[in-house]
Parts: C-alpha cells; structure tokens; sequence
C-alpha cells in the first residue's frame, strides 16, 4: 500500500502582516456583458454603477464601493481586488513587492470609487499564476448595511482561486503580500488564507489550471439558506453544490452558477480568527470529501480531492 502524500505549506517571515486587509472588488470576463448583468441583478440584486469603456458593465449594491466589473471576453478572471485598511499597510506592502522583484503599477483611480482619506491610491501586480491583483487604500461601503439577507447577501467576502502550483501562489500570498494560513489539506492541494479574522478572504486550490474557482458572498444565518434554495428555485437556478458546511472555515455553504459558468458561493457563520489575542497554529485536514464538506462529504462535480473518492 502506498503512503499518502502529506505536504506541510510553509508560512514566510512576512506572513501574516496584512491583518485588516478584505476583498473589495472582482473582475469576471463574460460573453454576454448584458445577460449577466441581468443574472446578477435578478438574483443577488447588484445594480449598475456604470458602464465601461468597450462595453463592459460595473455592479456594486447602490451605494460605496462597487463589487463585479463584468467586461466582454471569454469566460475568465480578469482581476481581483483587496482593501487594505492596515496602516501604513499599503506602503510596506509595495515595498515587500518591489523587494522580491515583482513588478508594480499605480491602480486606475477609476477602480476607487467611493475611496477614503486625502491621498486614496492602489497598486497592480501580478501573482505567480498571472492574475491581477489590485491592492488599494479604504473606501466606502455603505452599500453592504442595506442587506435584506433573504433577498440578497450581505457583501463580497472571499475569493478561491485555482492553480497548478499550489506551493508557489501560498508563498507568493504568505510571503509577500502577507496573508496567513489558516488551514489546509494535508496533501498541500488546497489551502486557504485569511487578512483579517475571517478565516478566509482568500483560498487557492490546485486544480492543474489557472484563474477563477469561486467566489463568495456572506449570508447572516441558517435561515437564510432555505429562503435562498426556494429563491433559486423559483428563478430556475440550480443549486449545484450544498446546503453543506465546510470543515475548513466551519462555514454554511451552497453554490449556483452565473450564466458565463462562474461558480458563485454564499455562506454564513465563519471562523474568526484573533490574531491580536491568541498565537495560531495553521491546521492540516486530511485530504477526503468529509473535511471538504462535513455533512456527509458530498462534493459538487468540479471538486475531488486526493483521498477518500
């Protein structure tokens, strides 16, 4: 019988600098501009906050900062975003980029909308796989204290991304950019990172290809779930994956998809973490569908793990 693979992801020196650091915006190529928008509107209730040069589409909840560009293309991730309201948080993290090499741009101040403070400013990069990554100085969100649960979430809250080199991106996130790991799968094929005391504001799963897994939006509780499966329903969106809970994060969760294929999360209930209070040590689970989903490890068709299949 042969071994399982087991790999322990290594946390560099500047992981966990980011500390008050959350999701703030996506960008999700689509090919039909206005079909998704509509989706979006009628189901998670984003409304246009504009248009976008070449025909794309920018949603945000009515007020502060916006949430989706949706920009005419193939299915894709354009760009993900990620406000950083540590202090000087912006500054020392630029500076940790230019160190280890990696090139960086000042952000098109039209993606701070809504921004804060006199001098708001943001920086482009890219991670190991290619994606770019906008981080930026605060902004506004009014927008997400609006939030009828039953009807539509309360805010962005994390983004999971896929890739074939699972070790690079974690060391790219942990290293440079200074997240930190809260738990990953034993077999190091899936880990996921947070930057504030969500569990995760971030997670990145090998899948052998690049780009978007999923993405994510908070829902308050339980009961919200079962208004949210009926809405689905009567829309004629399927759930694809869930009701279930996750064993890393001990979140509630069901998915759906979005007319360009996106895989799109709601969940409630996180971990939080407190950094500021207790020393964490980041958890392996093993790599078997039970851990990906406690209740009876039920896993969507996309998702497989090394073990227990």
């Amino acid at each position: 019988m042969s071994r399982p693979n087991r790999v322990v992801l290594d946390e560099p020196a500047a992981a966990g600098t980011l500390r008050r650091t959350a999701t703030s915006h996506i960008g999700l190529r689509v090919p039909d501009v206005a079909a998704a928008a509509e989706f979006y509107a009628r189901i998670l209730g984003l409304t246009p906050h504009g248009d976008l040069p070449g025909g794309g589409r920018r949603l945000g909840w009515g007020l502060g900062h916006h949430v989706v560009d949706l920009l005419p293309g193939e299915p894709g991730l354009d760009h993900i975003g990620f406000e950083v309201r540590d202090a000087d948080g912006l500054a020392a993290l630029e500076k940790r980029l230019r160190e280890a090499g990696h090139t960086v741009t000042e952000l098109d101040p039209s993606y701070l909308d809504d921004a804060t403070g006199t001098e708001p400013r943001g920086l482009v990069c890219t991670d190991p796989d290619g994606n770019t990554v906008h981080f930026h100085t605060p902004v506004r969100r009014a927008g997400e204290h609006a939030a009828d649960t039953g009807r539509r979430p309360i805010k962005y809250q994390h983004v999971t991304l896929a890739t074939a080199d699972l070790p690079a991106m974690v060391a790219f996130y942990t290293g440079v950019a200074g997240f930190r790991i809260s738990d990953q799968l034993a077999d190091g094929r899936f880990a996921w990172l947070r930057s504030d005391r969500d569990h995760h504001t971030l997670a990145v799963v090998h899948t052998g290809q690049s780009g978007l897994d999923h993405y994510s939006y908070d829902l308050a509780e339980w009961e919200d779930f079962k208004a949210w499966c009926d809405r689905l329903t009567e829309q004629e969106v399927d759930v694809v994956w869930g009701p279930g809970r996750h064993g890393p994060g001990n979140n509630l969760f069901i998915f759906f998809d979005d007319p360009a294929g996106n895989h799109v999360e709601l969940s409630a209930e996180m971990e939080k973490f407190h950094d500021d209070r207790v020393t964490y040590v980041p958890r392996r689970w093993e790599p078997v569908p039970a851990s990906v989903n406690l209740w009876g490890g039920q896993l969507a068709k996309w998702r497989r793990t090394s073990e227990g299949n």
